[in-house]
């Protein structure tokens, strides 16, 4: 039977014994993270140190159909719920996954496996979703509800956590992948251990995985706020470090474009910026929302035009002067008009 998104995250949490379980969907990392969940769940933190956990290549289960049946019917060394799991399989592998079924009683290993997006005509997929107690689990793309937070933050040892921080981590799980997000949670767990105070923003945004926009935020935080002295010696810095002065202009833009956006929001700027895509939030939030009000529409207006006048300028073919340079002088120009 196939089992809706909700009945599916019930399951993937609290599996109950099966003759097979398949999980399948477009992204492979959803797809073995569910897998891990649900074999975790269902067998125990010691099920591969106790070979409980049988694993069979797709190929073999091609040449010998009737070799999943048997590893389903094997007797185990040790006590206990016992699985064999096929990865990444296909509709090569149904006629050993029927013959399984067909050979499955009460008692032997439940059959877990994984593939990619499968149509709804899948040989593997038809074969699941009609057995009356085997499950087919479609995992989609969906970035992960509120519930699903609160239990990774749970795996992670983390309970203590603000309003604002909850919120960060809500938008955070809709801009990084689910695996990328994981290894975030516990990044800040290894952060936090020992730390009884709630979890905040600040301390989500030092452990969030570092972006351009992170990487350029010096340079553009000193023209927002109208320090000029600080803009040569981070324009020599990121120099340095190779980026282009093309790259700087296009980053400049996309800020500014953010903080033209939010100053013209009727909500406020701080509400405008929780909304971008992707996150803003923790000290930068604050800072950028700050300059927001600070600048208003019409100022941002004549920035964002001195930037399209700037990039226009440094792909011009008969520009002469040096890129870095242009710049600079934009940047420059920027601190002084934020300063008025």
């Amino acid at each position: 039977m196939k089992l809706s998104a909700r009945d599916a995250k019930k399951f993937l949490a609290r599996p109950e014994p099966r003759p097979a379980a398949l999980i399948y969907g477009a992204d492979p990392m959803r797809v073995a993270l569910k897998r891990a969940d649900m074999l975790a769940a269902l067998l125990g933190p010691d099920a591969e140190k106790e070979m409980r956990l049988e694993r069979i290549d797709p190929g073999e289960a091609r040449r010998a159909p009737g070799a999943v049946a048997d590893a389903l019917r094997a007797t185990g060394f040790f006590p206990g719920p016992r699985a064999v799991l096929i990865e990444e399989a296909g509709d090569g592998v149904a006629p050993a996954v029927a013959a399984a079924l067909g050979a499955w009683a009460q008692g032997d290993a439940t059959l877990v496996v994984t593939a990619g997006a499968l149509p709804a005509r899948s040989k593997l997929r038809k074969l699941v979703e009609g057995h009356p107690a085997a499950v087919a689990l479609p995992i989609y793309d969906d970035p992960p509800g509120r519930a699903e937070i609160e239990a990774e933050l749970a795996r992670a040892g983390l309970s203590n956590v603000e309003r604002a921080a909850m919120a960060d981590l809500e938008a955070l799980a809709r801009a990084l992948d689910p695996g990328d997000f994981r290894r975030t949670l516990e990044k800040i767990a290894l952060y936090k251990h020992g730390d009884p105070a709630p979890l905040t923003s600040a301390e989500i945004a030092l452990n969030a995985p570092a972006t351009i926009e992170a990487a350029l935020d010096d340079v553009l935080r000193a023209a927002a706020e109208g320090r000029q002295a600080e803009i040569g010696p981070l324009m020599h810095k990121l120099e340095g470090q190779g980026v282009q002065p093309v790259a700087l202009v296009i980053a400049a833009s996309r800020h500014f474009r953010a903080l033209h956006a939010a100053a013209a929001d009727p909500a406020g700027p701080a509400q405008a910026l929780g909304r971008q895509r992707p996150p803003i939030f923790g000290p930068r939030r604050d800072a950028m929302t700050a300059q927001a009000r600070g600048w208003g529409p019409r100022k941002l207006e004549q920035a964002l035009r001195l930037l399209l006048d700037t990039d226009l300028a440094l792909r011009s073919a008969g520009q002469t002067a040096p890129q870095a340079a242009l710049v600079e002088r934009a940047f420059v120009r920027l601190a002084v008009m934020a300063r008025r």
